[in-house]
């Protein structure tokens, strides 16, 4: 009696797995996915990210700053809906402290565990 043999797949299968080479090719990294816009230098953009830090150490870096000026600059001439703004700020500032140092000890047990 005769074996029959059906290859469903080649027995060799393998993928490249890039996100960025998927994202420059439009397909679909996940279920949801985030346009970040166009840019007209993304050859620079990708360099600053690279380089400098990512959108996330970019923007940290900016709140780290306000804080410092809030702190110098006198604000009792601002409106009522102005210092609502600035309060808001500062909380969310304040929150993103608390989960930095949450995750850095978490971070500095997890190594310490791990020797």
């Amino acid at each position: 009696m005769k074996t029959f043999n059906l290859a469903l797949a080649p027995e060799r299968l393998w993928q490249a797995i890039n996100p960025w080479t998927f994202y420059q090719q439009g397909s679909q990294i996940g279920f949801v996915n985030i346009d970040l816009g166009s840019t007209p230098a993304p050859e620079t953009e990708q360099t600053i990210l690279d380089e400098v830090g990512s959108y996330g150490r970019q923007i940290g870096r900016i709140g780290d700053a306000l804080e410092v000026l809030l702190k110098h600059v006198p604000l009792e001439n601002l409106s009522q809906e102005e210092q609502d703004v600035l309060v808001v700020l500062k909380g969310q500032l304040a929150e993103i402290r608390q989960i930095k140092e949450r995750q850095g000890r978490k971070q500095s047990q997890d190594r310490s565990e791990n020797r």
